[in-house]
């Protein structure tokens, strides 16, 4: 019998044709059609820009196929993940472990999701590659940060079981630059693109009966509207009581059917708006926020918003009064870039002797040290770290994009 031989470019449409057949894969086969695929003499691996693929040919002739069908999931995950456009800042920070992080976080859950009937295999040997069981389950952020500490060690080894790929560089190529040549409107519309195509594939997966994984469930959870959030925390807790009146009955006494006065105030008191500045989150974000924040303002008419930019200290104080909101955004100089200790701003304030109606706490959620002890409600703007959980308050789980 004769055998053909099938190209690179064959073998890639075979196996994506066989993940989009698989049941534990049937949902990704939209996000499968995003973009194009194609096969390169001039790349070592693989590499992807969020939207399209590409394939080292060598690379693609030497695996067998399994291990192609690992890799091209390895890279539809990293579109599922958004890697290369919601992760641009530890892209900054540091190239080579952002690298290894959405490695980790990827190899490490696909290779459990096939553990059982190994349709897809990891090239090489585990040990030798960006593998560690103990990452399962977590985000490339939460990697990103354990990998950072690992660097500190005086052999700079890893704490896991796995021992990293050696050379720094990650499982496969990641093309940041291309990724951050897509202006805001085209990231958005990439996002919505692969939002709708796992919505549409998932649905697709249910009515056969399969198709559930985490990648899925990670898009398909609902997410709060952070505006409609922040807007409800201010003008719930922004309410004075310089007077009272009967005409308006105070709604925590009627249900008791008790009627008592409501607070009127014409005078709302100074607002804390106090950005993590450690590194992961940008002014990008932070302007989004100030913007937001200075329409909510407009409603509430605070006596002023003072700005705490903080990192292991709070590295500077600013206050604008009602009058010089409009110039707050244009004139306001972040300070601080290294640490996360939040309890640096309750003893700051404290010491200050600031007592805000309420304080906005703009951070990633990867806190040293304690959250501190307020003696003012608190929101929690948590920027992708959606495991991360405040002892008090109220908090509300965003992503890069959102903003």
């Amino acid at each position: 019998m004769l055998h053909v031989r099938l190209t690179a470019e064959q073998r890639l449409q075979k196996a994506a044709i066989d993940i989009m057949a698989h049941p534990r894969y049937m949902a990704l086969s939209g996000v499968l059609l995003i973009g194009t695929r194609t096969v390169r003499d001039d790349i070592p691996t693989a590499c992807t820009n969020g939207r399209d693929e590409m394939y080292g040919r060598a690379f693609v002739d030497s695996l067998n196929d399994r291990e192609l069908r690992f890799l091209v999931l390895h890279e539809v995950y990293h579109k599922i993940y958004k890697h290369l456009t919601n992760l641009q800042h530890l892209f900054k920070m540091d190239q080579q472990r952002a690298n290894k992080a959405t490695d980790y976080a990827i190899n490490t859950q696909l290779v459990d999701e096939n553990k059982q009937d190994r349709f897809a295999t990891m090239t090489g040997p585990l040990e030798m590659g960006c593998y560690d069981p103990k990452y399962l389950g977590w985000d490339s952020v939460s990697i990103f940060r354990d990998l950072g500490q690992d660097q500190d060690d005086s052999h700079g080894g890893g704490k896991g079981q796995g021992t990293g790929d050696g050379d720094g560089q990650g499982f496969d190529q990641h093309d940041w630059d291309d990724a951050q040549s897509m202006d805001a409107e085209e990231k958005r519309l990439l996002a919505q693109e692969i939002d709708e195509a796992v919505r549409q594939g998932a649905l697709a997966a249910s009515k056969a009966g399969t198709g559930g994984n985490r990648a899925v469930g990670d898009i398909l959870e609902p997410q709060q509207d952070w505006r409609e959030v922040l807007r409800e925390f201010v003008q719930t807790t922004c309410t004075g009581s310089d007077y009272s009146t009967w005409r308006r009955p105070n709604r925590r006494y009627v249900a008791g059917g008790v009627y008592m006065p409501s607070g009127i105030s014409e005078a709302i008191g100074e607002i804390v708006v106090a950005p993590d500045m450690s590194g992961s989150i940008g002014q990008r974000e932070i302007n989004r926020m100030l913007s937001e924040l200075k329409s909510i303002a407009d409603t509430v008419k605070p006596e002023a918003v003072r700005l705490l930019y903080w990192d292991t200290k709070v590295c500077a104080d600013e206050r604008y009064t009602q009058a010089e909101l409009d110039s707050m955004i244009q004139t306001t100089k972040p300070a601080g870039g290294g640490g996360t200790t939040v309890s640096c701003l309750p003893e700051y304030m404290q010491e200050k002797q600031i007592k805000p109606q309420c304080a906005i706490v703009f951070t990633d959620g990867y806190i040293y040290g304690g959250w501190g002890n307020w003696t003012c409600p608190v929101l929690w703007v948590i920027v992708d770290n959606k495991g991360c959980r405040p002892p008090n308050g109220v908090t509300v789980h965003v992503t890069a994009r959102d903003f």
